[in-house]
C-alpha cells in the first residue's frame, strides 16, 4: 500500500530498518556503557557524591534554592515584559501605515539577528555606564534585557504569523459588518490565532528559562546553574551529581511549562467548539416547530 508522502516498504526495506535499528541500539549501549564505567572510575558514581542531597537540607538551602530564585525571577520578569512587547510589534509589522511597520521591521530583524549573549554583555556594560543600578543588581538588569530585546523579537515574528495564518475571510467579513481595522485585530483575528501560536509561544518561554544560565557563564549572575558550580566545588568536585539535580530541576520547570501549555490549548479549542448554542425550533420561537417535527418530536 502507498501513501501520498511515501511508498510502502518492501521485504529488502523492511529488514535494512530491522538491521540499522539493531546496529543503532547496539552502538548506544556500548557508548552509555563507557560513560557508566568511567564516571565509575573516575568516583563520580559513588553515593558519598550523591548522598548530602538525600540527608542534608543544605544543598538546598544554601546553593540550589536562592539560585532557581534568581532563574525563576528573571524569567518571570522577561516573559511578563516580552510578551506584550513581542505581541505589539508583531501587531505593528502588519499596519497600513509605512511609519509604524517600518521601524517596527527594523527592530525585530536587528534584535532577531543578535546572539543573546551579546545582548546581556551589551546590556551589562550599558547599565555600569549609564545608570545609578547597583552592581549586585546589574547582573539581573543585564539578562533581563537580552532576553526581552531578543525573545520579543521572536515572539513578534510568531504573533505576526499566525495572525496572517488566519483565512483571510475572517478579516474581510469583519469589514463587511463595519468593524474598523482595530477592532477587527482585537476582537477577531487575535482570539484565534492565540489557540494556534500557544505551542510556539510556550517553546519560546522554555527558551528563556533556560537561557538564563548564559548569564550564570558570563555574568556572574547567581542563578541555578552557577549555584551548581559553586555547589560542586564546594563539596568536592562532585560534578555530575550537582548538574544532575540541576538538569532535573529544569526538566521538570520545562515539563511542567508544556504541560500547562497542551492543557490550556485543549481547553481553548474546546472552548470555541462549544461556544455556539444550538437551539431547536421551539426555542428560537419558529411557528409550527414541533408540527412539522423539528423539534425532533413526530
Amino acid at each position: 500500500m502507498s501513501s501520498i508522502l511515501y511508498d510502502a516498504q518492501g521485504p529488502r526495506a523492511k529488514r535494512r530498518n530491522i538491521l540499522f535499528t539493531v546496529v543503532f541500539f547496539a552502538a548506544f549501549a556500548a557508548v552509555l556503557w563507557w560513560v557508566i564505567g568511567t564516571l565509575s572510575d573516575k568516583g563520580q558514581l559513588e553515593w558519598a557524591k550523591w548522598e548530602m542531597f538525600f540527608t542534608s537540607s543544605e544543598p538546598w538551602s544554601t546553593y540550589i534554592w536562592p539560585g532557581l530564585q534568581n532563574t525563576l525571577k528573571a524569567a518571570a520578569l522577561s516573559v511578563v515584559i516580552a510578551l506584550p512587547l513581542g505581541a505589539v510589534l508583531g501587531i505593528a509589522r502588519l499596519s497600513d501605515h509605512s511609519w509604524v511597520r517600518v521601524p517596527a521591521a527594523i527592530v525585530v530583524e536587528f534584535f532577531r539577528s543578535i546572539p543573546v549573549l551579546v545582548l546581556m554583555i551589551f546590556g551589562l556594560a550599558l547599565f555600569s555606564e549609564y545608570s545609578n543600578v547597583s552592581s549586585d543588581d546589574r547582573p539581573l538588569y543585564a539578562v533581563v534585557t537580552g532576553l526581552v530585546l531578543y525573545n520579543a523579537s521572536v515572539l513578534a515574528e510568531i504573533v505576526r504569523s499566525g495572525i496572517l495564518a488566519l483565512p483571510r475571510g475572517q478579516a474581510e467579513g469583519a469589514m463587511a459588518i463595519g468593524l474598523r481595522k482595530g477592532q477587527t485585530m482585537r476582537l477577531i483575528l487575535l482570539p484565534q490565532a492565540v489557540t494556534a501560536m500557544l505551542p510556539a509561544i510556550v517553546s519560546q518561554l522554555v527558551v528563556i528559562v533556560k537561557d538564563t544560565a548564559l548569564g550564570g557563564a558570563v555574568l556572574t549572575f547567581g542563578e541555578t546553574l552557577a549555584a551548581a558550580n559553586t555547589m560542586s566545588a564546594y563539596y568536592g568536585a562532585n560534578t555530575i551529581a550537582s548538574f544532575t539535580v540541576v538538569a532535573v530541576i529544569f526538566i521538570a520547570i520545562n515539563f511542567a511549562l508544556t504541560s500547562f501549555a497542551s492543557w490550556l490549548e485543549r481547553r481553548l479549542r474546546r472552548a470555541k467548539k462549544s461556544s455556539g448554542a444550538v437551539l431547536k425550533a421551539d426555542d428560537a420561537g419558529v411557528p409550527g416547530g414541533a408540527a412539522t417535527g423539528a423539534g425532533g418530536a413526530n
